[in-house]
């Protein structure tokens, strides 16, 4: 059995960490490089950097936070924000990502997602997707959840991985930083519908408030899960 990835993520703005409750109210938690840093020493798997205004600002990210931050982490990097083209494809992975993440770029240009897969493997393309729940409906939201696309997530998802994305991230909007724990309904109706590993709470879990405030430790998390039955990594 697959062991399960735990992955915090890094949602940057303007050089910084930031976390919010439902894509709002950022409060500042720290430098991404020092959070990045404990981190990897603390025992997560992966990391996920995501400069969440560069898609709404109209402008590339920020590739001096993302260089220093890989500087410090000998782990998987997954990076995202302000992605649109191959262009920056090829910027963030020279600049420390193992992998790009895409989320407006690909709502704006579908052909991004297999054009990427086609140069640089599919297992360097992850579609992310911020989805909230409308009128009964999952919909994809764009701009860093600030714009409803109209799209059926999990149609649009379904289409990502016929396109060659790797992986899908799935950000619940509903239940973003409310440490109540994941939209389980609509990771389960994903998982069902997908063949490629979903980063949530299904062959990754994906977390922020509750590493960056101290609720959990990776540690603790790790030790629960084993004790559960649920495979994880160990460490070296």
């Amino acid at each position: 059995m697959l062991t399960k990835r735990i992955i915090p993520c890094l949602d940057v703005r303007d050089g910084r960490v930031v976390k919010g409750v439902r894509f709002a109210d950022l409060a500042d938690v720290a430098s991404p490089a020092g959070l990045a840093a404990y981190y990897s020493s603390a025992g997560a798997d992966e990391l996920v950097f995501y400069d969440i205004t560069a898609s709404a600002e109209g402008r590339r990210l920020f590739t001096e936070a993302l260089r220093e931050t890989a500087s410090q982490v000998f782990i998987p990097l997954t990076v995202g924000g302000g992605v649109n083209g191959l262009a920056d494809f090829d910027r963030l992975l020279k600049s420390g990502a193992d992998k790009v993440s895409v989320n407006t770029g690909a709502i704006a240009d579908p052909t991004l997602i297999s054009r990427a897969a086609d140069r640089y493997g599919s297992q360097c393309v992850v579609l992310s997707a911020d989805v909230k729940l409308v009128d009964g409906a999952y919909h994809v939201f764009a701009k860093g959840g600030r714009v409803d696309t109209g799209m059926e997530a999990i149609e649009w998802l379904r289409q990502g991985e016929r396109a060659g994305a790797g992986e899908v991230v799935v950000n619940s909007i509903d239940t973003d930083g409310v440490k109540g724990g994941f939209d389980l309904p609509l990771l389960k109706k994903v998982c069902e519908a997908l063949t490629i590993p979903v980063v949530a709470s299904a062959d990754a879990g994906l977390a922020a408030s509750v590493f960056h405030f101290g609720t959990v430790s990776i540690a603790e998390l790790k030790r629960e899960m084993r004790a559960c039955g649920i495979p994880v990594r160990t460490e070296e």
